[in-house]
């Protein structure tokens, strides 16, 4: 769905009022105390015991084309059950992340935890906070567990980009969101808009590229490291070859997104999609993809108790709002906002997560935000391997503390930009 030209080029104009110098949010000194509390364990703190995903691979094109959403989540759950040997009458609630479905999924994600072994006793909800709905779901069932309404549940994310892609995702707009300027501003392409603020903020597309072409080169040494297979776990499916029609049971194993050789000079050489002197195009923004990923949660004590393995805890998360036309910004500000919350410094982190919605959201982020560029996406992002919008923030968590306690690291902050206006981080300790 689209603006009609004048409109849209009124609105988009907005960009260069909107970021001021004195908006810039606070971003604490370093705090040895805070970080040494951090590091502090507890009965009561809550516990990452097991996070995986599927793999993940094109929409339209990969070997899960053919898997609705509910079957990738089932087949997700089911290995999380495998792998962290969690008895299914324990977990009393799973919270699912989706953007595309209809009905937000609700019906069939409550299905597919019953097919992957759940009983009737497991409660199932989805949500949909745009491209934070996997971070979400982690968080709500964190707060849960907080707040003791439950002992043991699951966050998961899923989206199937092939079958639900597409803009009947979005319901037209009434004449009252129509004719309300911030309103309408939530339906404007999220690429026309983070065209026109690389432009406004002058982000130069060698510096997209040069981004996005490191995320590559970063996903394709950790792949060939075998980095990402304490996180993937395979599932198999049935695939239609588009080219034969023949229909084939397929083991997918690794995400098909990775691709070798790309650098900033072969990216420079892709045509730009939103403008004919733009600098966003396929190359230096998120791959559309399908992909599942699950996070399972508890108490520390909960977790000694029943022999599981702990990854990490969940230390606290923020959402905000920004200006719907700088919905890229998101990180900026919501980063600031939990590393106060967790009374610990930018430089107090190890590993930070982002998801990369766009190369130039990310750029604009890291360089407003001063943060270390090493730290940021070691193995490589979603312009790399993809962003099945639901399912990356539950994604982001294994894959962060994966690396965290691979590399003996501790503190990690996974945060990502969310359409029509808003951003959302958390903080994780990696044990």
């Amino acid at each position: 769905m689209t603006q009609a030209p004048d409109k849209a080029k009124e609105r988009l104009s907005q960009i260069s009022t909107h970021l001021k110098p004195d908006s810039q949010p606070n971003v604490l000194p370093g705090s040895d105390m805070g970080k040494d509390v951090l590091l502090k364990k507890s009965p009561d703190d809550v516990v990452v015991t097991c996070a995986i995903r599927s793999p993940f691979t094109k929409a339209g094109k990969g070997q899960l084309k053919d898997t609705m959403a509910a079957d990738l989540l089932a087949y997700t759950f089911e290995n999380l059950i495998s792998k962290s040997k969690i008895d299914p009458n324990l977990v009393e609630d799973i919270v699912t992340g989706c953007v595309l479905a209809p009905g937000g999924g609700a019906t069939e994600y409550r299905a597919a935890a019953l097919a992957a072994g759940f009983p009737d006793t497991t409660a199932v909800k989805s949500l949909n906070r745009q491209c934070s709905s996997g971070l979400q779901a982690c968080v709500d069932i964190a707060n849960q567990i907080k707040t003791g309404m439950i002992e043991i549940g699951i966050g998961s994310g899923v989206e199937s980009m092939s079958t639900q892609y597409g803009p009947g995702a979005v319901t037209e707009f009434s004449d009252l969101l129509e004719n309300h300027m911030q309103a309408a501003n939530c339906k404007v392409p999220m690429g026309v808009l983070s065209e026109q603020m690389a432009k406004d903020r002058k982000v130069t597309r060698a510096d997209q590229d040069a981004f996005a072409a490191s995320s590559y080169q970063k996903a394709v040494k950790a792949q060939e490291q075998g980095l990402f297979d304490e996180e993937i776990m395979p599932v198999t499916v049935k695939y239609t070859n588009p080219k034969t029609d023949e229909e084939k049971t397929v083991t997918v194993t690794k995400d098909d997104g990775v691709r070798p050789g790309i650098t900033a000079e072969s990216l420079s050489k892709i045509r730009a999609a939103f403008a004919k002197d733009g600098s966003i195009h396929a190359g230096n923004a998120s791959q559309v993809t399908d992909g599942a990923s699950a996070v399972l949660l508890m108490k520390r004590s909960t977790a000694e108790r029943l022999g599981q393995t702990i990854l990490g805890k969940f230390v606290n998360a923020s959402v905000v709002g920004v200006p719907p036309l700088l919905m890229g910004i998101g990180p900026w500000k919501a980063i600031p906002v939990v590393l106060e919350k967790a009374g610990i410094s930018k430089d107090d982190v190890d590993i930070y997560e982002i998801n990369e919605a766009f190369a130039s959201q990310c750029v604009w982020c890291l360089k407003e935000l001063g943060l270390d560029e090493k730290k940021v996406n070691p193995k490589g992002g979603a312009i790399a391997f993809g962003h099945p919008l639901g399912c990356t923030g539950a994604r982001q968590v294994g894959t962060l503390l994966t690396e965290l306690r691979r590399t003996g690291q501790k503190i990690g902050v996974s945060s990502m930009c969310v359409g029509t206006g808003m951003g959302m981080a958390a903080v994780w300790v990696a044990e």
